[in-house]
């Protein structure tokens, strides 16, 4: 829930870190319900974060990603498709453009099932007027980020294969029949690395993108992962980039299951497939990022 109300991973530890102390030191004696009681707790020291993170998102250099999730595992959630849905890249940018009370409500309501009373205790404001706040949110997430269809994941793995060997091979018509037309792609240096500053639409320009920074890379280790937005690649750094740039693409599956002895995580590359073909390429490089995300 952390996660969602924040998009950072580091930030959501820390929030509920926060909260279990606050379990042990001022829960009342008599709590009955110690779930609904941190729930309340996380829920309102996120809403401090996000009220204070505002001025961080408005001054950021190039385009904001959310902190990836490295070995998320969403096997439990079962049909819950709003709680799938709401890690996705796509419904997280759109969440960094609503108010603080509006991303609260969206994500306690629609995403976890707060119904409006609790709600409203957490915003302090009233049941209608939290009602109004996710009726906003949601008509705003369902605009830009509308639902996307469900895909197996042997048939998000078999796409995303194909991508990485048409980008070690540098086959630009290979890469652009994986791409959706109106494919986007998305890099996050957060002002430490360089980074593309704006999003690249359209297949062929992403896919020249893509060819290109991979010949400016020498031997980039992707080690699979797993995103809570999908399918993904850890990024481990091998030669030397051989000309200027800081933006690490493809590269070659390492055998086994185990990290790469001593290599280094540069890039953590996310993907969105949808009808047999990518229509998101998310590339985090912020280092900051990548070593919270990738610590464990």
């Amino acid at each position: 829930m952390a996660y969602r109300l924040l998009g950072s991973a580091a930030d959501a530890e820390d929030a509920v870190q926060e909260a279990y102390l606050r379990l042990g030191t001022s829960a009342p004696p008599d709590l009955a319900d110690r779930r609904a009681w941190l729930t309340t707790v996380v829920s309102r020291l996120c809403l401090d974060l996000l009220r204070s993170a505002r001025w961080r998102r408005e001054t950021y250099v190039g385009t904001w990603l959310p902190e990836p999730l490295v070995g998320y595992d969403d096997t439990d959630l079962a049909d819950a498709a709003a709680l799938r849905e709401s890690v996705r890249t796509a419904v997280l940018l759109v969440m960094e453009t609503l108010t603080p009370a509006e991303r609260v409500a969206f994500v306690l309501h629609d995403v976890f099932g707060m119904d409006f009373d609790r709600l409203a205790a957490v915003l302090g404001r009233s049941p209608a007027a939290c009602r109004q706040l996710a009726s906003r949110a949601r008509r705003r997430v369902r605009q830009d980020a509308p639902p996307r269809a469900e895909i197996a994941a042997a048939e998000q793995a078999r796409v995303v294969d194909a991508f990485l060997r048409a980008s070690a091979d540098g086959d630009l018509r290979d890469l652009v029949r994986l791409l959706d037309p109106d494919v986007v792609f998305r890099s996050d240096g957060g002002g430490e690395v360089r980074a593309a500053l704006r999003t690249v639409s359209g297949a062929r320009k992403v896919a020249a993108l893509l060819a290109g920074l991979r010949q400016r890379y020498g031997n980039t280790i992707a080690h699979p992962v797993r995103l809570a937005s999908g399918a993904g690649f850890l990024l481990l750094a091998g030669d030397e980039p051989r000309a200027g740039g800081e933006l690490p693409a493809g590269g070659e599956l390492p055998a086994g299951g185990e990290l790469p002895a001593g290599g280094v995580p540069i890039g953590i590359l996310g993907f969105e497939v949808m009808a047999g073909r990518i229509t998101e390429v998310n590339l985090v490089l912020a280092p900051s990022k990548i070593r919270r995300s990738s610590r464990g």
